[in-house]
């Protein structure tokens, strides 16, 4: 993984580079995440890479050398029910906005994973697949997991019966076992189990 795109921003005038990635738009429970990291320039860290390549043990101890070394980095979140009310993208494009917002060092521009985004107020510029190839992408792609996992560890133990803290949400097979036999629980979002319940009409609601 290389400084490419931050440096091309460097180059353009840019002092305050940040990465911004989401984690959870596709789980079936619990919030979406965005985290925005602004790596010092040239910063080595051993293993960093896009979050869904590492191991969960992995990503734990890279969280906290990108927090002791980052310049600034910030999470948000927004929850099940904002994302019912305005739909997955509109709530991934919300709480992208929120974490660059909320910079203790504010970003003059910004390196986006994924191929749009919508609502920045600073000059941006998307990357597919930038969690592979930007370590400021990668930075943000880290946090913004490990602090979503941390969160449905605790929904795990108010919710035990449909093991959020193995599958964080996703529609696993034990997960919509789950549901079929107790329903939705108050961090489920609704629009995402219509499917589920045209096949299932007879689930619990």
């Amino acid at each position: 993984m290389i400084w490419e795109y931050e440096e091309q921003a460097a180059a353009d005038g840019y002092r305050a580079v940040c990465g911004v990635d989401e984690a959870g738009r596709g789980p079936l429970a619990g919030p979406v995440c965005a985290a925005a990291v602004i790596l010092p320039p040239g910063l080595v860290i051993d293993g960093l890479n896009d979050s869904k390549k590492l191991t969960e043990k992995k990503r734990e101890a890279l969280y906290s050398v990108i927090c002791e070394n980052a310049v600034a980095w910030s999470a948000a979140l927004v929850d099940e029910q904002v994302i019912d009310e305005i739909n997955i993208l509109q709530a991934t494009y919300r709480v992208m906005r929120q974490a660059v917002e909320g910079l203790s060092v504010p970003a003059d521009f910004v390196l986006v994973d994924g191929n749009r985004s919508e609502g920045l107020a600073v000059p941006h510029r998307c990357i597919a697949g930038g969690d592979g190839l930007s370590p400021s992408i990668a930075a943000a792609s880290i946090i913004a997991k490990v602090t979503r996992d941390r969160l449905l560890r605790q929904y795990d133990e108010t919710y035990p019966q449909y093991g959020f803290a193995k599958h964080k949400g996703y529609g696993s097979r034990a997960h919509y076992e789950a549901l079929l036999r107790y329903g939705p629980c108050p961090i489920h979002r609704r629009t995402f189990l219509r499917k589920f319940y045209e096949q299932h009409p007879e689930a619990p609601r």
